[in-house]
């Protein structure tokens, strides 16, 4: 294999003499094995130009990508995927993974309807052996797979691809100190492009980390602890630190070195010649237990405004490529994170007990905003989820109020510590869940699809739905001066309606819910953001004959039992309408109606939800319209009560 690594291929060539790049000659990583060292340097830099180049018409991640450019290219010419399992954490930064596994054709279609998913998916590709866009799994899932490979008896490779990010959740830790128990064979790569674990790599630490990789340093270790172990246990262990001690001086890994893995680096994860045979060596290696290389990269490489800009170019809209501007659409609507922040700023300053906390997510929630006005009072904890929630749980115990903005995806992952720690104890903290309900492009693993049934089925919760942008400033000053135990509050991703904003939010009444628009015939029961589609509906119905009712529920826990009651009482039919899951908000209502015995035939009713299904990604309209949650939707629903009258 070596001598066909080492191979000279001669680039293939296009009619009238017009080079072809050798990316056009790769389809899928064993093609990788015929180009030499030199060419996966040309091939490398092919990769990192298309990128830019596709995600210019596509939007995405781009930052992430551009950052493991090399890193890619050299774990698939060494290793043998797919036999061989490389597990990408996050998933953002796998399009260059995509570009060399048979996708390199659709990946124009990025994040589009039926396109290429923007992470990770087994179900893409079977190079693709799990699935990842919520980060710090691949340490757990990788060792699940290591130990499945023992079981089975075969050799293959297990390859973890961890950011600094994901390497701050706990999960990470849990996972590598099970794998060093464990002792199974498994590599693990930090790409490090933040955290500045260790210093600079220079020439001689560069020459001596791929000694303390190679076999024959390896195989010279192992007798010399043979060795060492029949000594006195002083002698022993002073043996033991001397050596380490010298090793991990490289690169500073002895935080590695004590959770059980052989630590190797730090690296120039942008250098071919030095990554490849480190690589090979962590390939070749008859080391037992788990190893950790440590890549040093940089976020946007390669690509000048990636690089100078403060994110990095993470996330991108469609963007020209000369300058690096992106072709933001603008909009004369606030979004409705930016109404949050505003709002919580707005509260702040006439409560210097609120405190703001993000889960890595500063810019998506807003919590920038709020940071750069009170920067005392806002904490990023990282991609750590689970410890933000009892954060605030802390906080909140101690007389202040914690509003603890996470995605509503993302605070499933604290969901023991909401139980827990917040709502057993009934401790006043305050949920800001962004991105509820369907994202778009972002797909399924963003989805905020959730929170309705596991919060709503807790005691001492409540639970809010802000239905318009003015109603999430009210939503927001009411949690603020909610102190008689845990609130939680949703509100979507994109735009409001355009409806006036107040200065600053009202205190809504706790359970009380509002009628929008009255009629007679049908009433349509909104909770959350469908609010909208539900006054076109109602607008539609009109036109036909119907005389609608619009109420905007505002809460699901508690229920607002007296309006409810109402509506029962002089509709022939009721719409529960939400963006959730099933068991959420209207199975809360028919449970209320058959409680107080209002389903007595006379009374129809139906609860419009999202789907039982993990939607795909696609443009927010087209998701709705796939979930049957637009106005026509409505309209269809109340058309066929009515006639069934």
């Amino acid at each position: 294999m070596k001598e066909a690594r080492q191979k000279k291929v001669k680039a293939p060539s296009a009619p009238h003499g017009r080079n072809v790049r050798l990316l056009d000659a790769v389809t899928i990583p064993a093609d990788l094995k015929t180009l030499s060292d030199e060419q996966l340097k040309t091939l490398a830099n092919e990769v990192r130009q298309e990128l830019i180049a596709v995600v210019a018409n596509t939007g995405g991640h781009l930052g992430a990508g551009l950052g493991v450019v090399e890193l890619t290219v050299a774990i698939h010419a060494v290793f043998d995927t797919p036999n061989d399992r490389l597990i990408w954490d996050v998933g953002h930064q796998a399009y260059p993974h995509k570009m060399l596994t048979g996708r390199r054709e659709r990946l124009d279609t990025l994040r589009q309807g039926g396109g290429l998913s923007g992470f990770t998916k087994r179900s893409e590709s079977e190079y693709d052996p799990f699935g990842a866009a919520h980060s710090s799994t691949s340490i757990s899932a990788g060792l699940g797979m290591a130990v499945a490979r023992d079981f089975s008896g075969d050799d293959k490779k297990i390859i973890c691809v961890i950011g600094d990010g994901a390497m701050s959740a706990g999960m990470a830790y849990e996972a590598m100190n099970n794998a060093g128990a464990l002792k199974s064979n498994l590599i693990v790569i930090l790409n490090d492009n933040e955290m500045s674990i260790a210093p600079p790599v220079g020439a001689m630490s560069r020459y001596l980390t791929r000694i303390v990789s190679s076999k024959t340093y390896q195989h010279a270790r192992e007798v010399g602890k043979k060795i060492t172990d029949l000594l006195p246990a002083p002698l022993r262990h002073a043996a033991k630190r001397a050596e380490e001690g010298a090793r991990v001086a490289l690169g500073g890994g002895t935080f590695f070195e004590e959770m059980g893995f052989y630590y190797i680096g730090p690296v120039d994860g942008h250098n071919l010649d030095h990554l490849l045979p480190i690589l090979r060596n962590a390939r070749d290696s008859d080391h037992e237990g788990p190893v950790l290389i440590h890549a040093l990269t940089q976020k946007g490489k390669g690509y000048k405004p990636a690089e100078v800009a403060a994110d990095k170019m993470h996330g991108v809209v469609k963007f020209d490529v000369v300058t690096g501007a992106q072709n933001k659409p603008k909009s004369l609507l606030p979004s409705y994170t930016k109404v949050f922040a505003q709002a919580l700023i707005e509260e702040a300053r006439h409560d210097e007990k609120i405190i703001g906390i993000t889960a890595a997510m500063p810019s998506g929630t807003g919590m920038d905003t709020f940071e750069q006005e009170f920067p005392q009072r806002m904490f990023d904890v990282g991609i750590a989820e689970q410890h933000a929630v009892t954060f605030a749980a802390g906080l909140a115990a101690e007389g202040y109020k914690p509003f603890c903005a996470i995605y509503s995806t993302f605070l499933q992952r604290a969901y023991d510590q909401v139980v827990h720690d917040v709502a057993l104890q009934n401790l006043p903290v305050r949920f800001a869940m962004d991105r509820a309900g369907l994202v778009g492009a972002d797909g399924a693993t963003h989805a905020g699809s959730f929170d309705i049934p596991y919060l709503g089925c807790l005691p001492n919760m409540v639970l809010m739905a802000a239905g318009d942008e003015a109603e999430l400033m009210h939503m927001v000053a009411t949690a603020a001066d909610y102190d008689a135990g845990p609130i939680a509050f949703r509100f979507p991703r994109g735009e409001g309606l355009g409806v006036d904003l107040p200065g600053r939010g009202t205190i809504l009444e706790i359970g009380k819910g509002r009628i929008v628009r009255e009629g007679s015939d049908i009433a349509l029961l909104s909770y959350g953001a469908r609010l909208g589609e539900c006054l076109k509906a109602a607008e539609m119905l009109e036109d036909k004959g119907l005389s609608v009712t619009v109420a905007d529920a505002r809460f699901a826990k508690p229920l607002d039992e007296a309006l409810i009651t109402q509506l029962a009482s002089h509709h022939q039919a009721i719409i529960t309408i939400e963006e959730g899951s099933i068991g959420g908000f209207g199975s809360y209502v028919l449970e209320f109606l058959n409680r107080k015995n209002l389903l007595n035939g006379k009374l129809r009713v139906r609860t419009m939800h999202l789907p039982d299904i993990f939607q795909d990604h696609d443009t927010p309209n087209k998701q709705y319209a796939e979930a049957a949650l637009m106005a026509e939707d409505i309209v269809l629903m109340a058309k066929r009560l009515i006639s069934q009258a």
